[in-house]
């Protein structure tokens, strides 16, 4: 059974399968590492412009591993899910020290290395160097949970250990490359969340959830439960040269190792703390709040745009930079926080307060 499962995944690929991403040309295992870990939670299409710009600045992970991580983040700066990128930079220097800028060739070790789990591991094993590795990403997870019929929610132990089992069962010891790769665009592009277009899917026969007409029961759904809500004031403080100003946040936690504005509790009155720790300001205006949701909360947002009268001498102990939205220096940044440099951008410094009715004035 395990033969024929392989054979007509293969048959499917050499017909249909991708062949053309930027990934899989001139395939190493740091084309195929990089693509793996900015894959995770990302669509192709998001991911291509991501890989090809990241490729053109670290051709090789003897220069990435050489790279500021600033400079990292900067590249990354609206793919999310930052600690991948922390990792990343983790990894490649992990790589050049102890293996001398050669990926090793075994899942075990690759396993061990910052930021590759399992799944990513098989992926470059098999992929990189044609071994027989399994991998079981997300879309590969729908495939196999559907076929087989797996009850259950992929992130609990025994479902996914069974996955697991599954998915070496059918990993063939040739073209395993090839598998690998076909496995992950069925899912992609077939088997779907939602839709599955499984009227021309090579595995429709054997498919125990299209037998029972159910493939959009499989696999089961992550039990829900309701995200707590968080409020923050960003201040936007700028200087009469209308450069603004920016902190690094600590390498752990949300948006770890970017460059913020300073945040302020959402009670807190923004003048007055602007006026205790940065100086005179001589005006300020609240833009409207919005929502930015995280992996395990919302944040509500409210932006506030304090001028001030001069330049702070001295600002704590937390890294600090003076941003020129006009001439941007390359800093990794949230994805909001660029968004919110980009319309400070279209503003002149000299004539916004001025042109701009303020919802209050200190």
């Amino acid at each position: 059974m395990s033969t024929s499962f392989s054979a007509r995944v293969l048959k499917w690929f050499d017909k249909h399968g991708r062949k053309h991403l930027p990934w899989q040309q001139d395939i190493n295992a740091y084309r195929v590492w990089l693509s793996e870990i900015m894959l995770q939670q990302t669509q192709v299409t998001t991911v291509i412009p991501y890989f090809e710009r990241f490729i053109a600045r670290f051709p090789t992970v003897q220069s990435l591993a050489a790279a500021p991580i600033d400079e990292v983040l900067h590249l990354w700066t609206g793919l999310g899910y930052y600690a991948r990128a922390r990792n990343l930079h983790k990894c490649a220097q992990t790589v050049v020290k102890n293996y001398g800028g050669e990926f090793p060739v075994t899942v075990d070790e690759l396993a061990e290395l910052p930021g590759i789990g399992r799944s990513t591991a098989g992926a470059i094993a098999s992929i990189a160097y044609q071994q027989r590795a399994a991998i079981l990403d997300g879309n590969v997870k729908r495939v196999l949970a559907r076929y087989h019929a797996v009850d259950g929610w992929p992130g609990q132990t025994d479902v996914v250990t069974r996955l697991w089992e599954i998915a070496g069962q059918y990993t063939p010891k040739s073209r395993a490359n090839h598998y690998t790769q076909a496995m992950m665009d069925m899912g992609a592009t077939l088997c779907t969340r939602s839709k599955p277009k499984c009227e021309v899917c090579p595995l429709r026969e054997g498919c125990i959830a299209y037998a029972q007409g159910n493939p959009q029961d499989y696999p089961g759904k992550k039990p829900k439960k309701t995200l707590p809500e968080k409020a923050v004031q960003l201040l936007m403080l700028r200087n009469p040269a209308g450069d603004l100003l920016l902190q690094q946040r600590p390498a752990q936690g949300i948006w770890g190792g970017l460059w913020s504005f300073p945040e302020l509790a959402i009670d807190a009155d923004a003048v007055e703390h602007a006026a205790d720790y940065f100086g005179k300001v001589i005006e300020h205006e609240v833009w409207d709040s919005y929502r930015h949701t995280f992996s395990h909360y919302h944040l509500d947002i409210t932006p506030v745009l304090i001028q001030l009268a001069k330049t702070p001498q001295a600002i704590g102990e937390v890294a600090t930079h003076w941003y020129n939205p006009h001439q941007p220096d390359a800093l990794g940044l949230a994805a909001p926080v660029k968004k919110l440099l980009e319309k400070l951008a279209q503003l002149d410094p000299r004539t916004a307060a001025a042109t701009r009715s303020p919802k209050r004035k200190p």
